[in-house]
């Protein structure tokens, strides 16, 4: 390697440092670590107290949102964005714990509904509670009412531009 070589990696080495070391790296690093440490929160709480994931009970919100609703499995998948496999294996893991059963859809003798059983829609509820006491703890709590509402209207423009520049 010639010394201009060299030169040209060093140089790229302390920009990419410089780049990782930067004040927006760092904060975008702190809201993906805060929101895995809350998911984690959640799922520790809900497996503790109701015996479900946070994944679990994101498919029972899905399913209970609108009593009657069929929801083909594809679609949990997609809704949820689980490979269609992930999908499979965590429906019948659901399944056999007795909170869901899979029907044919009536239409299309290929396409498996998934349904909440009463067990089910218990789980959800007692989860729900769950969710919203740990949400409101940790991601409520430690902010005033003001810093709050700066907060989740800055998320909803974020959210709003990652919507606006993907179609």
């Amino acid at each position: 390697m010639g010394a201009m070589d060299a030169t040209h990696r060093q140089d790229d080495e302390e920009a990419a440092a410089r780049a990782a070391g930067s004040r927006v790296v760092r904060d975008f690093g702190l809201l993906i670590k805060s929101a895995t440490r809350l998911e984690q929160r959640i799922d520790a709480a809900l497996r503790r107290e109701c015996g479900i994931s946070h994944t679990m009970l994101e498919v029972l919100i899905r399913l209970c949102r609108q009593p009657g609703e069929e929801v083909s499995q594809r679609r949990l998948a997609d809704d949820l964005t689980l490979t269609s496999g992930g999908t499979t294996r965590l429906i019948d893991r659901m399944e056999a714990a007795g909170l869901v059963r899979r029907a044919s859809s009536p239409g299309d003798r290929r396409v498996a509904l998934v349904e909440p059983t009463a067990e089910g829609r218990t789980a959800f509820l007692s989860g729900a509670a769950i969710h919203a006491r740990v949400v409101e703890e940790f991601f409520v709590g430690p902010l005033t009412p003001d810093d709050y509402a700066r907060f989740t209207d800055a998320l909803s423009l974020i959210d709003k531009a990652l919507r606006e520049d993907a179609g």
